[in-house]
């Protein structure tokens, strides 16, 4: 907890002066020190995304970064900006923040942060962005513009990976400075992310804070479709976003296309990304094949379709017995899930039929165009994998739209302080969570409070693993676990070694002298299939 106050009150200020910079150049999205800081988070990650094409963000990038970004914070007196704060909100930020800093000193607990988070985070910060990871480790491929960030940050000023913590601060700031109230009902919430650099946060907190900007008013068209496309890049579930903030330039603001330049920018940015590292557009949809060598496997994505399509039934069916579902019994089968999860689905119907009665009745073009934005985005996430990760963000929206109005300052810290302590009380205590919903099956994996975690974030450590190899790739498998978070790179979940074998092909290096020239997926030979074998007889026989 200690030393991640240290890495705040560093990574903050270098952030807000880099943001000034991005100020300087492109305007600003709204006034005050949080403004700055978001517009730096803005920048800084689409310049190191430009960067991680050429080479890894390593120390020496992260120490020109802070370096600078400190520099103008101090060359400009952005610290007077914290002078505004009046006594009664700076308690209010101190107490929030010591709230979020106790919090994000948890273990992680997120599955994704070892199977996804962490191995993302290392091969930018070893490597760069590498073309055609996704041979290696389809999930690889996705390499979030968010995790591009925190891998920037990671070499000495957050190593403990909870960029998220600091995030929530930057948000509790955004709050009080433009007395949004009302969003600190959220915050207690978004305490279950901030132990983990899980994009679902970001882009929650970010599509929150547009929200309410487009309420009140802000006619920075260009910027605002800008940072939603952002959005858009950390998570493309967020569709719903871009497509009201294009929609508010078109029907409200009257701004002409120049205003789109940035944001379509921002996307082309995105689309190359995917394609450098997964041989597609958009990860992880097979459409637009541009007939890169690149790209991974028809199988190897075949099997990753049928697991989503699994997921969303929360696994409880198998893909041949979905396959046999009637039109009724897709509906069905998946309002009445067993657990928590057919709840939440039902909760999303109700939601989304409720907001679309109040948009109707209300009437405002604006409340309109964001109704019309979530049933677009509700839409394709129930054709693509209607997981509820993938719409939990309607949940918040609606809420926010709402009661906009019926939130002041007293209710929200009333609301504010009661869920804290709650949600604490469950990171603190997971046995209660793990007694009260089973089905939650994230809360099996806290671990509750350790002293230590006074001092230091809490981390996992797990250094064991198998160097194996096949044809010209050597590579390294972690033992007896499933993820490769504390395995050094190149290294490939069991998951996909299995995949890989069954359809008869393995990721190879493009170079076998150069791991940076990338990787592609060939058909085994003869002497591959044995050396295959051998890594299936290594797995199986370290699991017994």
């Amino acid at each position: 907890m200690i030393l991640l106050l240290f890495s705040t009150l560093l990574i903050i200020p270098a952030l807000a002066g880099l943001g000034k910079v991005m100020e300087n150049i492109f305007g600003t999205l709204f006034p005050d020190i949080s403004g700055k800081i978001v517009s730096g988070i803005m920048g800084i990650s689409i310049l190191w995304t430009l960067i991680s094409f050429f080479i890894p963000l390593n120390i020496y990038v992260e120490i020109i970064t802070i370096s600078l970004g400190l520099f103008y914070f101090f060359k400009e007196k952005l610290y007077l900006e914290f002078y505004k704060f009046t006594r009664k909100d700076f308690f209010l930020g101190v107490i929030a923040s010591l709230i979020i800093l106790f919090a994000g000193s948890f273990y992680p607990y997120i599955l994704d942060h070892f199977g996804y988070y962490v191995p993302t985070i290392k091969w930018i910060t070893e490597y760069g962005l590498i073309k055609g990871i996704s041979n290696l480790d389809l999930i690889l491929g996705q390499m979030s513009i968010w995790h591009i960030f925190q891998a920037g940050l990671s070499n000495f000023s957050d190593p403990f990976l909870r960029i998220n913590s600091v995030l929530l601060i930057i948000y509790t700031l955004y709050i009080i400075e433009r007395k949004s109230w009302i969003q600190l009902c959220a915050l207690p919430i978004f305490l279950l992310f901030s132990q983990s650099p899980s994009p679902d946060l970001p882009v929650l907190i970010f599509s929150l804070i547009i929200l309410n900007e487009i309420l009140v008013g802000n006619k920075k068209a260009a910027l605002l479709f800008a940072f939603s496309m952002f959005v858009f890049a950390i998570k493309p579930t967020m569709i719903w976003l871009p497509i009201v903030i294009f929609l508010y330039n078109i029907f409200i603001l009257r701004a002409n296309s120049k205003n789109l330049l940035f944001g379509g920018l921002i996307l082309g940015l995105y689309f190359f990304k995917n394609i450098w590292t997964f041989g597609f557009p958009i990860f992880p949809v097979a459409l637009v094949d541009l007939g890169f060598s690149w790209k991974p496997n028809p199988e190897v994505l075949k099997i990753s379709s049928q697991y989503a399509i699994m997921k969303t039934y929360d696994m409880q069916y198998s893909y041949e017995e979905i396959q046999k579902f009637s039109a009724i019994d897709y509906i069905k089968n998946w309002f009445f899930l067993k657990g928590i999860k057919s709840i939440i689905n039902i909760l999303f119907i109700l939601s989304l039929i409720s907001f679309s009665l109040f948009a109707w009745i209300r009437k405002r073009k604006l409340i309109t165009l964001i109704c019309i934005s979530l049933l677009i985005k509700s839409i394709l996430v129930l054709m693509f994998s209607a997981q509820y990760r993938f719409f939990i963000d309607v949940f918040f929206v609606i809420f926010f739209i709402l009661f906009y109005e019926y939130f002041d300052k007293k209710k929200s810290i009333i609301v504010f302080s009661t869920l804290s302590i709650l949600f604490i009380s469950l990171l603190s205590f997971p046995s209660l969570i793990q007694q009260a919903i089973p089905s939650f099956k994230l809360g099996n994996f806290m671990t509750g409070f350790k002293q230590k975690q006074l001092y230091q974030p809490s981390v996992y450590q797990y250094s064991k693993f198998d160097h194996l190899k096949v044809g010209n790739l050597p590579f390294n498998v972690s033992k007896n676990y499933p993820y490769n978070f504390d395995t050094p790179l190149p290294a490939i979940s069991q998951s996909f070694i299995y995949d890989d074998i069954n359809a008869g092909i393995f990721p190879q290096l493009i170079d076998k002298n150069d791991i940076n020239k990338g990787f592609i997926w060939k058909r085994m030979t003869s002497e591959e299939k044995r050396e295959a074998e051998t890594v299936i007889n290594t797995i199986e026989n370290v699991d017994k």
